[in-house]
């Protein structure tokens, strides 16, 4: 949805006509998607506080849009602890990002969480 040219919904609606989620991840997948969608530019704006030196147009858009995704997670999704959120944010990153994904969206994810948790 970062590239589409169609309006968000639309993507999703053609993305999920061609590839499916499973059954049993469907609506957790949707809630994700839509959630990041819906709440996009205060999530920017978070990762834009706590990513020094990186705009977000500058990142890449993997490293960007698993910032995204993990953000919208500390965020709106209780049910998920975060230690697991940042896992996944990490995993993610070594499939499908550089060899310094990982520590790039570790430092992000990281301080976002200290901040959120008032520790900063």
């Amino acid at each position: 949805m970062d590239f589409a040219t169609s309006p968000p919904f639309e993507a999703m609606n053609l993305f999920c006509a061609n590839f499916p989620p499973p059954a049993d991840i469907a609506d957790f997948f949707r809630d994700l998607a839509f959630g990041v969608v819906e709440n996009r530019a205060a999530i920017d704006e978070l990762i834009g506080r706590h990513s020094k030196n990186w705009r977000l147009s500058r990142m890449s858009a993997v490293d960007r849009n698993i910032l995204r995704v993990a953000v919208y997670e500390l965020l709106h999704r209780p049910d998920v602890p975060p230690p697991a959120v940042i896992n996944e944010a990490l995993e993610l990153s070594k499939i499908y990002g550089t060899e310094l994904s990982p520590a790039f969206i570790n430092g992000i994810l990281d301080s976002i969480l200290q901040d959120l948790q008032g520790k900063r």
